[in-house]
This record gives C-alpha cells, structure tokens and sequence, in this order.
C-alpha cells in the first residue's frame, strides 16, 4: 500500500530566490509578503529608497534601488540577486506608473507618451533580458509580468499610453512564453482589474465620477486587494502552475467576461 506524501502548501516556494520590481508598495509589497511566507528569499527593486528598505525588512530580504528604465541598473538588480543568493529563479516584472498626464490621445503630449512607454514596457523588456540570462543557464524559472486587464478590452475612460504599454507587455509575455517554453521557462502576464492600491485611491479621490464609473462594471461589485493579486502571482511563480506559460492570467473580477453587470 502506498503512502501519500504530504503537500506542505505554506512552503511552495521554499529555497526560491524572487526577484520583485515595484515591490516597496502595492501589489508589489503585497507579493513580496505572500512570496516571503511561502518561503522564498525576496530581493526588491525599487525607485524608493526608504519604503524600499522598510519592505525588504518587512519580508526577511534584500533592497536594490533601481530605476527600471536604465539599463544598468536593472541588470545589476538581477545580478545582485544571483550574486547574493545562488540564483534568479521568479522575476515578478511588476513596476509601473499610472500619471494624469497620460489620458485621452487627444490631451496626451509626447513626452508623457514616452515616459509611460519607458516605465512600464521597457522596463519589462529590461527585466526579462536581466532574468532570462540567469534562468536559461538553469534551465528553469518563472517570469511573471504585471499587464492589465485594459490588455484586453478598451477602456472608455483613457490612458492612452497605460493602455498601450500593457498591451504591449501581454503580447511580449506571450511570445517569450512561446520562445523559452523548452528550455524550463515559464512566462505569463497578470492581467489585474482596478486594485485598491495608493496609486488608485489618488487617482479617484481626484474624481469620484470616474471611480463609480469604472465600479458599475465589475461583476464583483468592488475593487480588487492587493493581497488577491498577490495569491495569483505566488500561484504563476510555484511549481502548481508547472503546465501554464504564455497565457493571459486575468484576475479581473470578472470585468472581461461582462456584457451587462448587475446593478
């Protein structure tokens, strides 16, 4: 009679090095602790040097500064990591920003553009350059890249430039998805809805209008907690999700899947 093995699911992660962007607030701070309590080994990289401390003092780590734009820095993150730890074996490539300079294609000058392309689609095509250098000599790794749901449908309330960098990086996580696959490397791209993080809560104190606007049309009937992103990417960085790259990992509340939503 054979004996089943317990899963100890608490330690999913145990003996992982994780390397987390934006991880000083957030989705990114919420992941750093669900990843810490499943037993990874947790580097953050951030642009904020003081939040950033407290974080990775928070969850047992390590903090680099970095700014994800600049190349260098972003390489030195990553090398930190393996440097320090032995390994890069989860890149959460979640750093992003969301400014009001960045609205209709009517009112979005170039500059603004540009700076929401930079930050949250090159800086992702840096971040997996970084990552994938260390995992393919390894042979594994899971590379977990924040998109968004406005990846998959259009927003009638606009960032022109938010929209198109995320589209960007679901098409980017789909194809290394493809690319990487035999080599023992997964790529997938988080799809959140609306999150209930600061940089929401700045945007629609600003104006209630449009937060109720983008209310009515989740199924759910509220936004998400960052603790809930947090689950889906502890679940794309563990071996439970061993047959999943590539994919358009939605956790939208149902926002994608709605027609008409209940009033």
């Amino acid at each position: 009679m054979s004996t089943i093995t317990p899963i100890d699911l608490t330690q999913r992660l145990a003996g992982k090095v994780a390397v987390i962007t934006g991880g000083a607030s957030g989705i990114g701070l919420a992941t750093a602790r669900r990843f810490a309590a499943e037993g990874a080994t947790v580097v953050i990289g951030d642009l904020d040097e003081a939040a950033g401390r407290v974080a990775a003092a928070d969850v047992g780590g390590l903090f680099v500064k970095v700014d994800v734009t600049d190349e260098d820095e972003v390489n030195a993150l990553f090398d930190t990591a393996k440097h320090t730890y032995g390994s890069v074996d989860v890149a959460f490539n979640n750093a992003g920003i969301s400014p009001p300079d960045d609205d209709s294609i009517e009112t979005t000058e170039l500059p603004a553009w540009q700076r929401v392309q930079d930050v949250n689609l090159k800086s992702v095509y840096l971040c997996c350059r970084a990552a994938l250098r260390h995992m393919t000599l390894q042979g594994s790794g899971s590379i977990i890249n924040t998109a968004s749901f406005v990846a998959v449908l259009g927003s009638a309330t606009s960032q022109i430039s938010y929209t198109a960098s995320k589209g960007g990086v679901l098409a980017l996580s789909r194809e290394l998805g493809v690319q990487f696959a035999r080599q023992g490397i997964r790529v997938n791209a988080l799809c959140p809805g609306p999150v209930n993080t600061p940089l929401l809560q700045e945007l629609f104190a600003k104006d209630p209008e449009r937060a109720a606007r983008r209310l009515v049309h989740i199924p759910v009937g509220r936004f998400a907690e960052p603790a809930e992103l947090a689950a889906a990417v502890a679940f794309l960085a563990s071996d439970d999700s061993s047959f999943i790259t590539g994919s358009t990992f939605l956790v939208d509340g149902g926002i994608s899947s709605a027609y008409v939503t209940p009033l």
